[in-house]
């Protein structure tokens, strides 16, 4: 049956009449991110009392008033705090094994079986509003603060060493603790706590002694307490049970996702899993859409760059490539581009390993090597189905970049990846990939190189005198670079103490002008190539992280371990 429309119900209800609706949803075209309850309530038709109410109705949930709701203490236990926070919701109730939570937002039903997922309980929805269920959390879990440290402490206490960390059997006991509550929480916890410090990937690694758990955020690992290794096959077995992954087989490498959906925002977990000498790695890949956004505006790239990669971008045809080490961003740069272009009147087509972010409006097509599926094979079939737009996600052999030069020949635009250290770079690694001179002079229309370098921490910024020694190292004149002023992060609750928060992107953008075209037609050398662009205004990603260094964005050490000197020293 068709669920009701909350502005219907709201009519029928007699809160607001159609007149009053017809403006409602005339408002909520100006934000269309804004629930229609919430542009009434703006615009002072209704109160949040009667949106709840409505809401109630639309989802078949009760209403529930936290104020004059006393919360047994079993329910606070089963949710952590960080879950509590994340996904919006207040538990209320806990009764033969069904859970029931107060959410500030219905319409994210998938929060209930993530939930379901994670706690291993039956979970049931109330309605409630957001102020309430945050006032609630603060009161409830002000002194029940949940820490890793402390719960390892108690599974180290319930669960005493076994020996037994290299047994590779499978067992039905393991089984049966892979899904005990603590194991359950522990690993709930590393997992919300990596997906709330944005982090990109979560690592989990047997040693003989240890089971280590690292998290990456902002480019860099950072080690969490580690739980009881004799504890370790049980973790590893519980990923397995939320991946659909086979725990019985320990002898493989297995590769699975996880599905979640943190505070109505879909995440992504790409779990990979490898057997080692003492028991089995993983490595979970978080992708989260929102940490992740998908727009040229606001990938860090400075106004001049910018306005001459958007005119890069819709040329009729050619090849843009951009380039740089696994992990700098090139990814989400061709997908904001593409996201630019993404329109009724062009055909995108993608062709990826793996699919990392799925967009409305583009056909995706994953490369699967193991029968045969790979980039030039799906490239060429690609070609039949009439696009105007291909991203191959990377040129790595001749046959990929034959069949991508082709497709640009034949009025294609097709963006793709290399690595390489700089933007010049890219055309010798073209050109010892086999592809002729000619044709490289034929196609390719720019080249973008980039890297990813750590902001200093807004919070404890702090500004210093670098020593000679530390300015020698970006290879600049002393007197001129103590012309400015220089920061770095002391350390801080808000930035783990690393000093540092979040990454932005520099760039080095050339444009393979005529003249480009006829040093690489006479086979000229990167040097060559790479003098006459900065001749012509090509900023080096040394030059642009400088200007970053000077605007107090990030420090000099970052610079200086993401970039080369044009000299290609390091």
């Amino acid at each position: 049956m068709a669920q009701r429309k909350l502005g219907q119900i709201l009519v029928d209800l007699g809160y607001i009449s159609e007149d009053q609706l017809w403006d409602v949803l005339e408002e909520q075209k100006r934000s269309p991110g804004e629930i229609i309850g919430q542009v009434a309530i703006r615009m002072g038709l209704v109160t949040e009392a009667q949106v709840t109410e409505a809401l109630a109705e639309q989802w078949g949930m009760p209403v529930v008033n936290l104020g004059e709701t006393t919360i047994p203490p079993r329910a606070i236990e089963m949710v952590p705090q960080t879950m509590a926070e994340l996904y919006k919701i207040m538990p209320i109730s806990l009764k033969d094994n069904v859970l029931t939570v107060a959410m500030a937002d219905p319409q994210n039903v998938a929060a209930l079986d993530d939930l379901r997922n994670f706690l291993g309980a039956e979970v049931r929805g109330a309605i409630s509003n957001l102020k309430d269920v945050e006032a609630a959390i603060a009161r409830y879990y002000a002194d029940k603060q949940d820490s890793i440290e402390d719960l390892i402490t108690s599974m180290e206490e319930s669960y005493g060493g076994t020996g037994g960390q290299n047994s590779r059997e499978y067992n039905l006991d393991e089984a049966e603790l892979a899904d005990a509550a603590p194991i359950r929480k522990l690993l709930n916890m590393i997992l919300l706590l990596a997906i709330k410090d944005q982090a990109s990937d979560i690592h989990f690694e047997p040693f003989e002694d240890e089971f280590k758990v690292r998290v990456k955020a902002d480019g860099m690992l950072y080690e969490m307490v580690p739980p009881p290794r004799h504890l370790a096959n049980a973790i590893v077995s519980r990923i397995k049970i939320m991946s659909d992954l086979d725990i019985a087989e320990r002898r493989l490498p297995q590769d699975g996702r996880i599905e979640l959906n943190v505070g109505g925002n879909s995440v992504d977990l790409r779990v990979s899993i490898l057997p080692t000498l003492f028991g089995e790695a993983v490595v979970m890949r978080v992708l989260d859409r929102t940490v992740v956004q998908l727009d040229l505006n606001k990938i860090g790239m400075d106004a001049n760059t910018l306005t001459r990669f958007r005119s890069m971008i819709k040329r009729p045809n050619g090849i843009v490539l951009v380039t740089g080490p696994t992990g700098s961003g090139k990814t989400t740069t061709l997908y904001s581009a593409l996201n630019e272009l993404n329109d009724v009147e062009t055909k995108i087509i993608t062709t990826e390993d793996p699919i990392e972010y799925e967009i409305e409006g583009l056909l995706q097509v994953p490369v699967n090597h193991d029968i045969g599926v790979t980039f030039a094979t799906v490239l060429r079939a690609i070609l039949r189905h009439d696009p105007d737009t291909i991203l191959v996600g990377e040129i790595r052999d001749y046959e990929t970049a034959e069949v991508s030069v082709q497709s640009a020949l034949t009025g294609h635009l097709v963006f793709s990846t290399l690595h390489t250290n700089d933007a010049p770079s890219a055309i010798t690694r073209l050109r010892d990939m086999g592809v002729p001179p000619f044709l490289i002079t034929a196609c390719v229309e720019a080249v973008l190189a980039q890297r990813l370098v750590r902001r200093i921490c807004t919070e404890c910024r702090t500004k210093f005198d670098p020593s000679d020694e530390l300015l020698m190292e970006l290879q600049l004149p002393i007197q001129q670079a103590r012309k400015y002023n220089f920061y770095y992060g002391k350390g801080c609750q808000r930035c783990n103490n690393s000093g540092y928060k979040g990454r932005c992107g520099i760039y080095e953008l050339l444009d393979v002008t005529d003249d480009i075209r006829d040093l690489i037609a006479a086979s000229a050398s990167v040097d060559d190539i790479r003098n006459f662009a900065r001749s012509q205004g090509m900023t080096t990603l040394r030059e642009a992280g400088l200007k970053l260094i000077f605007d107090g964005v990030t420090t000099i050490d970052e610079i200086v371990r993401e970039t080369i000197t044009e000299d290609g020293e390091g």
